[in-house]
């Protein structure tokens, strides 16, 4: 029998928390999944149209000053402390743990990004997600979810316009976050058949597609339609990021 030329093939990359790039300046302390500022490695570009997924410290008081951003949709997820964030378009306001934070940056815009305490650390990832159309109308939004919605199972929180109740973008991509006890088996269906998975361990450990992730361990997967994981003794927090993969 001849092999079906429209099945995907089955691909998996692992990228291990100690493999992942990482600065220290002192008032931000950051870890990158893919190449980023001066951090290069021609083997992690990216997944898909994930283009940036850091994990940044930022300390009491610092933060970054208005800078331009141009055709990228950016997330921003806090998970401890206040983001301070301000724009040329007159947005002024604060995001802390339990929301997210949506900017189309569009044909172009220049905020600022601050830690809004001064005595305590700031804690977020921030996603860069290459667009489906550019020179969009620059935008931001953001939302609070209620974090029972992620427990024992997986809650939306960024889509594409109109299908859903969280934060649109301008992408085919699918953010969903989940936590689950010890000693839990659960599945994922992918959104779209052409998009790949990229699985981020936030806490815990669980095992996917034949690995055992850890703290800050990723997973990117291509070609299943349905990804199934089981938690052993430890509960496990999970960012679900469902990609384009071109």
């Amino acid at each position: 029998m001849l092999p079906n030329p429209t099945t995907t093939p089955i691909k998996k990359t692992l990228y291990r928390a100690e493999t992942r790039g990482q600065a220290d300046h002192g008032w931000i302390k950051t870890h990158f999944s893919f190449s980023f500022a001066t951090h290069h490695d021609p083997y992690r570009m990216n997944f898909g149209v994930l283009r940036v997924l850091n994990d940044d410290v930022i300390a009491a008081g610092r933060g970054f000053g208005m800078h331009p951003h141009q055709n990228m949709e950016i997330i921003t997820i806090p998970t401890g402390g206040v983001v301070q964030h301000r724009d040329n378009l007159g947005h002024e306001g604060t995001i802390t743990p339990g929301e997210v934070q949506v900017m189309s940056a569009g044909r172009g815009i220049h905020h600022a990004e601050y830690n809004g305490s001064a005595t305590e650390p700031l804690t977020l990832f921030q996603i860069w997600v290459l667009p489906d159309e550019a020179q969009v109308e620059p935008r931001y939004d953001q939302k609070r979810f209620d974090s029972t919605g992620q427990q024992g199972q997986f809650q939306l929180l960024v889509h594409p316009e109109g299908e859903g109740d969280g934060l649109w973008i301008h992408q085919n991509a699918y953010f969903s976050r989940g936590s689950f006890d010890a000693h839990q088996e659960f599945s994922y269906a992918l959104r779209q058949p052409t998009n790949g998975l990229y699985v981020f361990v936030v806490e815990g450990e669980v095992q996917v597609a034949g690995e055992t992730l850890h703290r800050r361990d990723a997973l990117g997967l291509e070609g299943l339609p349905t990804v199934s994981f089981k938690t052993n003794g430890q509960s496990a927090g999970l960012l679900l990021l469902d990609v384009p993969m071109q």
